[in-house]
Formats: structure tokens, C-alpha cells, sequence
């Protein structure tokens, strides 16, 4: 909170005043704040974490789509260069069954539609883009204020005017862009968006893998402006309807896993032990070689767009843009969400500064609304042949029924033939087809484990790596605690209540006392009662537990909490 700014308006009721502000500077948050910078309009940019970046985590790929009105590197052209890791110049996906897997190159997928795609990691390209985000709208009278949170929403009359915050006093704006990430409380604030349905929401873990630049040139078989992504699906990961992935970085790997949340609850799978399952799978083996060094251990809490993207992602003054907004594209091997970020960041910015003057308030939400619907990024987000396959193909006597057939011999006849091969690689690289795809297990688990046995290799690799435990992870991590000020409250200690999150709850497990949730049994008045305790402490603010506990959930004060050296 030190850098120097312009003048903002005072009104008279001596609250500060600015055209814009901004809250959070993640991609979207950064696009946003340099387009109305670049339109002159002074905007004030929010940011919770000490710098942008260290309440961020993310796969993470970043994409520049062809089709798409803006790309990062619109508003800041050395991003690549000075920001990014490596260009991902391959793509692939592994279906596994046991130690035997298919491979099929994703290459004709990955580069549909696609200008550049860099793998990222979040604190040091947040971080970069903080500072040209400043340098950019401090010349219109504005600039980032970092470690300051933006708990809420301020009315007038009932009508949005501004936010509020724990570190500042009220500030009004005639535009307010809520790139406030998943967890955003502006967007619940303003009844935009719930935390009702497990369905909704994926959960992705991730760890950063130290790695040496010449060490992943040689492994991977890559230049040095190269890079790869690998996908995996099949029997790996306890039925649980998703996935893992790996990219390559300048020095490191990032690995992780993505599951859908109703999925990992009725499983009562753990994260972590999800995440082990990847990292020790035998097909890993040549990529470490023996050697295993985990830089960080991060989580969070991704929006399936199919379901929950809004349509109409405004309230008066207030836009919602990137994760805030439910903008993450996640169907089957397509995982795009910053991009969409950007794209939507810009245009709220465009749709403020067509829109400026006009006495409603909603005018600006509504020209936004129509922008996104006609860039084409909302029939990316919400592909209406989704919502029709979805209708049957997520039916349970249509599930069981497909999972049935590929149970017996026929599945294994209709899938193990050469024309089911080559039928299956062109599938798995349509856009088409993989929009469409219904969220069961069958797409996930099912179907890929049948492939992997049926085509696959078996893989004779020994992965003798040995990663850390849940305990030394979050030791690992950096944390300012808010001593006094527990940002989670229990409103329902009762298992049935609250205990899924103690497995569900990435820094928690059923047989691991340090995390942020355990149960015990206890017994009142002469009766065993199964309960659930919290301690906020190790919390890395994922957002799940909100989900699947009965909680008050709310973001730490600006600064406090988990700080990300990674992301």
C-alpha cells in the first residue's frame, strides 16, 4: 500500500472517487485496468495479496486464440518474453489402465484456433503484470494498491456505487470489474453467484516440480523454445470423474490433478493421495529418473463454465470477469480460462467507455453482456450442443446403461479394433465433439481405462520417487497468520454437516490431525457423536470447504494467509 497516486474525486459524502476500479490484478483484473488506462480512464486497482500473483494458482496454460478480440500481449507485448515460461508446442493425452497406457497426440486440438499457448506460473507473471498495470494507470490519475481486500460491495439507496474494504475506507466508482477470482465475494455479494452445488466446480491441486532447463530439454526431447503438455485419464485416480495433468516450465514442472467436486465428495477421495497417484504412475518414471524435488503445493477451486459462466455478468455498476464470473472452459482435454479472462477484462473496459455518461447504471453490464455474446466467447463457454447432450447423456439409466456395455464384450470388441483406433484419435482432437462431452465417469475413467487395455503399451518403468507428505507440504508453504481473525467459522460441527470436508479439504485427510479440518468421536451424555473440528492456520483459501461444509467462508485480510512463491 505505498505506491504513489494521483488525485481521486471526493464526494461529499468524503468517501474517494474514481471512474473504475478494479479488484484484483490476475489476467483479467490486468486487462481490464490497461484498456480503461489506455481509454484515459482513471482506475484504481485492488489487489488482496502482498503482490499480484501470491493468492494466485493456476495449471497453467495460457492461450492467445485466433478468433478471440483481445490476447494478453495486446496490451503488453513484452509479456512472453519477460513473463511466460515455454511455449507449449505439443500436446498430448495418456489413457491409463494399470501400467498399461495409449498415447494420442492432442497437437491438432491444441492448435485449433490458437495464435500462442505458454505455460505460465502465476506469481512471477502476476507479479509483472502488477507493475506495468501500475505504470499504465498511474498515468491516468490511478494505480494498484496491493495487501488491501475488497470484502464488499457499497450501496446506495440500494444501488451499487463502490466497494468496500477492511484496510480503507469505502471507495466509489462509476464502474466497478470484479476480477476477484473464484472465491469472489463481490460476485456473491451481489447475488451473482452461489456455492450450492459440488457439481459446479472443479477442484485442481498442483505441485511444482524443480527441474533444470538443459534436465527438461533432454527428458522431454524439446528445444529450448519449446514445450510440452501431457493429459491423463483412465483408472488412475479411484473412479473419481477427472483428470491429471503435466507442463513444462523454464526450470520446473507443473503436475496436477483436476477433479470434479460432487465427484471427489462421493468418493471421499483425498486430494493429495490423487495428486501421489500421478506423481508415482510408472509412465512418470522417464521424466524423473530417481529424482524428485517439489518447489510448492498449491490448490483452488475452478468453475465448470458449461454449468455456472454467467449470461448476464453484471449488477449496475458491477461487471464480473475471469473465474469471478464462472469464464473457465473445461470440457474433457480443452482447459482455457485466462484467456477468456482477458477477453472479458477488455470488454468490460470497451463496454464501459462506449456506454460513459449514460444515467443507467446498468448500461455499461448490459453493452458488456452483449460483447461477450457476439466475440464468441460465451458459445465457447456455454456451447449450447453441450446443454443438449447433457440432458441424456447425464441421465444414471443412461450412464449405467453405456457402462454396462463397455463392461462386457462388446465394449471391448467395439473399442479394440483398428477402426475404433483411428476413429478415437480423431474424436479426442474435434473441438466438435469434445464440447459436447457429458460429465460422467464414462469419459473420464471408463472409457480411457477400456482404450489403455485395449491399445495400450504396458510400461515396465520403475518410479521410485517418493513425495512429500501432506504434513511437509504445508509446512513448506508460507503463511501470515491473521492471529484473531479465523476467516472460517463452523455453523454446523456435526459430520453430517461438515465432514466430507475433511477429506475433500486439500490440506486435510481423514487419518492426518494437522490440517484444517479433522473429526473425532465424542461422547454427550452417555451417546457417541462424530464431529468436526477447524483450525484456519494451514487454510491455502481453495474455497472447497465452503462448498462441502456448513461454513461462513470469507477471503484473510489483505495479506494475511497463504502466500504463493509459485502459483
Amino acid at each position: 500500500m505505498s505506491r504513489g497516486f494521483g488525485s481521486a474525486t471526493g464526494g461529499t459524502d468524503g468517501y474517494e472517487h474514481y471512474d473504475a476500479v478494479v479488484v484484483g490484478c490476475g489476467p483479467g483484473g490486468a486487462a481490464a485496468a490497461a484498456r480503461l488506462a489506455d481509454h484515459g480512464v482513471e482506475t484504481l486497482v485492488l489487489e488482496r495479496g502482498v503482490e499480484a500473483g501470491s493468492k494466485n494458482v493456476s495449471g497453467g496454460l495460457l492461450y492467445a486464440e485466433e478468433s478471440a478480440p483481445y490476447t494478453l500481449d495486446d496490451f503488453f507485448p513484452d509479456f512472453r518474453a519477460e513473463a511466460a515460461e515455454r511455449p507449449v508446442t505439443d500436446y498430448h493425452i495418456h489413457n491409463l489402465s494399470g501400467n498399461r497406457v495409449k498415447t494420442y497426440d492432442l497437437t491438432d486440438l491444441h492448435e485449433h484456433d490458437t495464435d500462442w499457448c505458454d505455460a505460465v506460473l502465476r506469481r512471477p507473471m502476476d507479479s509483472w503484470l502488477e507493475q506495468r498495470v501500475h505504470e499504465k494507470t498511474s498515468e491516468t490519475g490511478g494505480g494498484v494498491l496491493t495487501g488491501v481486500r475488497a470484502n464488499g460491495l457499497l450501496r446506495e439507496n440500494g444501488e451499487i456505487v463502490g466497494v468496500t474494504c477492511d484496510e480503507l475506507d469505502p471507495i466509489k466508482a462509476d464502474l466497478i470489474v470484479a476480477a476477484d477470482g473464484v472465491n469472489s465475494e463481490l460476485a456473491r455479494d451481489a447475488g451473482l453467484m452461489d456455492w450450492e452445488e459440488p457439481d459446479e466446480w472443479f477442484q485442481g491441486v498442483k505441485a511444482v516440480v524443480e527441474m533444470d532447463s538443459e534436465t527438461i530439454a533432454d527428458r522431454f526431447d524439446i528445444e529450448e523454445d519449446e514445450g510440452v503438455a501431457h493429459l491423463f485419464s483412465g483408472d488412475l485416480f479411484q473412479d473419481v470423474r477427472g483428470g491429471g495433468f503435466l507442463y513444462t516450465n523454464e526450470d520446473s514442472l507443473s503436475i496436477g490433478t483436476v477433479f470434479h467436486l460432487d465427484s471427489l465428495v462421493e468418493e471421499q477421495a483425498e486430494p493429495h493421495e490423487l495428486l501421489d497417484a500421478l506423481l508415482t504412475h510408472p509412465l512418470l518414471a522417464q521424466w524423473f529418473r530417481g529424482e524428485y524435488d517439489e518447489r510448492e503445493y498449491a490448490a483452488k477451486l475452478v468453475p465448470d463454465s458449461k454449468k455456472v459462466a454467467h449470461r448476464e455478468p453484471y449488477r449496475d455498476r458491477l461487471v464480473l470477469v475471469g473465474d469471478a464470473a464462472g469464464q473457465m472452459q473445461a470440457q474433457g482435454p480443452i482447459i482455457k480460462g485466462m484467456n477468456h479472462a482477458v477477453t472479458a477484462g477488455a470488454l468490460a473496459a470497451d463496454a464501459f467507455v462506449v456506454t460513459r455518461g449514460n444515467a443507467d447504471p446498468e448500461a455499461a453490464g448490459r453493452r458488456y453482456t452483449t460483447m461477450l455474446e457476439k466475440s464468441g466467447t460465451m458459445d465457447k463457454l456455454r456451447p449450447r450442443r453441450y446443454d443438449i447432450s447433457r440432458r441424456v447423456g447425464e441421465r444414471d439409466v443412461v450412464t449405467n446403461a453405456v457402462e454396462r456395455v463397455l463392461d462386457s464384450r462388446i465394449g471391448s470388441v467395439a473399442v479394440g479394433n483398428p477402426i475404433a483406433e483411428r476413429a478415437l484419435k480423431r474424436a479426442y482432437n474435434s473441438p466438435f465433439l469434445v464440447s459436447m462431452l457429458p460429465d460422467t465417469r464414462t469419459g473420464y475413467v471408463s472409457l480411457p481405462a477400456l482404450i489403455g487395455e485395449e491399445h495400450g503399451r504396458t510400461v515396465h518403468w520403475e518410479n521410485e520417487i517418493e513425495p512429500p507428505t501432506l504434513a511437509d507440504r504445508i509446512g513448506d508453504l508460507t503463511y501470515d497468520t491473521d492471529v484473531g481473525n479465523p476467516h472460517i467459522r463452523l455453523r454446523d460441527e456435526s459430520y453430517e454437516a461438515s465432514g466430507a470436508a475433511v477429506a475433500a479439504c486439500p490440506v486435510s485427510a481423514e487419518d492426518f490431525g494437522g490440517g484444517c479440518y479433522r473429526s473425532e468421536t465424542v461422547e454427550t451424555n452417555g451417546s457417541e457423536e462424530r464431529l468436526v473440528s477447524l483450525d484456519t492456520q494451514p487454510c491455502v483459501e481453495c474455497g472447497t470447504c465452503a462448498i462441502v461444509a456448513d461454513t461462513e467462508w470469507e477471503h484473510p485480510r489483505g495479506g494475511k494467509g497463504v502466500e504463493y512463491r509459485e502459483g
